[in-house]
């Protein structure tokens, strides 16, 4: 059985001169004998300390189990959990030895958990308790808090273990799109191309074994374990919570004295209005804050500044298909990144924006290193996406004249108003900038004149008085009229999808139905 896939071929990059890879399970393995924490896992009742040294016997053992169950090379299996230290020893000491684990959103419904392990042909689960329900009843499973023989523990078979050595194409795990629209898409992600893509995004991002990162981003999304990738590499420590809560993140980073903290932009706020826990602390020993999944705004980027005062602020960009090795810092380290710029080319890339009035403005296309094999059994959609090595992102970008990049906004997401585009993200930061607005969410609803007009949903600032007609009179001082919403909703927050991004869909369904409610009181 092999790993090789024929939808695979329009992602490749030029052939490389040499012939064998890194396994991708195999990062942190330079630190095999250190008893210096790995992981500090925080989703039991005590934290768990486990050194690299620990946490490497525990991939082995991992691969080694599979090996004994009679797994080939190339065979899938799911890991259905939340954040815990065992779903990265299953995640990386499948990898070893060549079996392919599959991550699955633990927050989607029974008949989407269903699908994806049908769609990756997946042979075994490893998950918890209160997700075997989630599991299919044909499929084998065990659990890792199991302590009799069909457990996690029994199955681990420690020992000494060679891992297996990839070739060019071969595939490492599979990470399946949020699904925002139809069924989640699974991109086969190879050894070659994340091995690439963890050294990468390390390097240029300086993680080192002083190093102590927070991850409260699930671990089946690729915000997560890119953060894991990177503190591997790096020989770093991983602050592993069960998931996000605002207030223990908050805790955790004087508690654990934090050199690092990473998360989308909404955990940034979220752990903002923590003011008391927060209030009269010395944050200088953070030195990094990596915000990713989302643009952040220029307040929210000031107050994160302020509470870190010796952090780099860095907005990443990334794709599951394509990594989120793409950009980064400039070559020379004393040129700084322009405020809200996603950064600079990483060599290696290459990219063209595309639709646009000039060649830098567009949609981007990208062909390069960290590039996906193609989606699980589906070569029409892969098919769509990948042509002549260029993946389509969706993604809506420009290029200044010194050559950095901003992201404008998703191409689903951008909408016509009176003939004009609109790209929610420009309105929300616009709006933004009101020091009364904590966070702000613009969507389309259908006009019978102007097609589209722009609905904004607002967070205020905790005892603000702000009204619509401030909004709206914001909008009007600070932006083209086209742009100012013609409705305001004030909410006490914004709704989240499973990977803890803003569920703009649900804010559309609801500004149609508070649109339509508002012309039928009219009537």
């Amino acid at each position: 059985m092999t790993n090789q896939t024929s939808a695979s071929d329009a992602g490749n990059v030029a052939a490389a001169p040499v012939t064998h890879y890194k396994n991708l399970g195999c990062i942190g393995q330079d630190f095999c004998n250190d008893l210096r924490p790995a992981i500090i896992d925080l989703s039991g009742e005590a934290p768990r300390e486990i050194s690299y040294k620990a946490y490497n016997d525990a991939c082995d053992a991992v691969a080694r189990g599979l090996l004994k169950r009679g797994f080939e090379p190339g065979q899938r299996i799911g890991v259905l959990s939340g954040n815990r230290a065992e779903f990265l020893e299953v995640f990386y000491g499948a990898m070893r030895a060549g079996v392919v684990p599959v991550l699955i959103n633990t927050l989607q419904p029974k008949d989407t958990v269903d699908w994806v392990i049908r769609n990756s042909e997946v042979k075994l689960i490893f998950t918890e308790a209160a997700l075997r329900a989630l599991c299919p009843a044909d499929i084998p499973s065990i659990e890792f808090d199991d302590t009799s023989d069909a457990g996690y523990k029994a199955f681990q078979d420690f020992g000494p273990f060679t891992a297996r050595v990839p070739e060019y194409n071969d595939v490492a795990f599979h990470a399946y799109t949020s699904g925002s629209t139809g069924r989640p898409k699974g991109a086969m992600l190879s050894h070659r191309a994340h091995t690439w893509v963890a050294e990468t995004i390390s390097r240029d991002r300086n993680f080192c074994p002083d190093d102590r990162m927070i991850v409260a981003a699930p671990l089946y999304h690729k915000h997560g374990m890119n953060s894991i990738k990177c503190v591997l590499v790096g020989g770093s420590t991983v602050i592993l919570m069960r998931k996000f809560d605002a207030r223990k993140y908050v805790e955790n980073i004087a508690r654990y004295r934090l050199t690092i903290v990473s998360g989308v932009p909404t955990i940034f706020a979220m752990m903002l209005q923590q003011r008391d826990l927060l209030a009269g602390n010395d944050y200088s020993y953070v030195r990094l804050a990596t915000m990713g999944g989302a643009p952040a705004s220029d307040v929210l980027i000031d107050d994160v500044a302020a509470l870190f005062p010796k952090a780099g602020i860095v907005q990443i960009f990334g794709i599951t298909e394509v990594s989120a090795a793409l950009f980064g810092p400039h070559p020379d380290p004393t040129v700084p990144r322009p405020r809200h710029s996603i950064g600079w080319p990483v060599k290696g890339n290459e990219f063209r924006l595309v639709g646009g009035a000039d060649d830098n403005f567009g949609t981007l296309h990208v062909r390069g290193p960290g590039m996906m094999n193609g989606y699980v059994n589906n070569p029409e959609e892969t098919a769509k996406r990948l042509k002549d090595g260029w993946y389509n992102t969706g993604d809506i970008l420009r290029r200044d004249e010194d050559g950095w990049y901003y992201f404008i906004g998703r191409s689903d997401d951008m909408f016509v108003s009176s003939g004009h585009n609109i790209y929610p993200l420009e309105v929300e930061l616009m709006l933004e900038r009101h020091d009364d607005i904590e966070q702000a969410v613009v969507v389309p609803v259908p006009d019978d004149i102007k097609h589209r007009i722009p609905v904004a949903f607002i967070v205020k600032r905790k005892g603000s008085a702000l009204t619509e007609e401030d909004v709206k009179q914001h909008s009007l001082k600070n932006a083209p009229p086209y742009q100012y919403p013609r409705q305001v909703h004030m909410v006490d927050a914004m709704p989240m999808n499973t990977v803890g991004k803003i569920d703009r869909r649900t804010l559309e369904a609801r500004a149609q139905q508070l649109r339509e409610a508002a012309k039928a009181a009219d009537a």
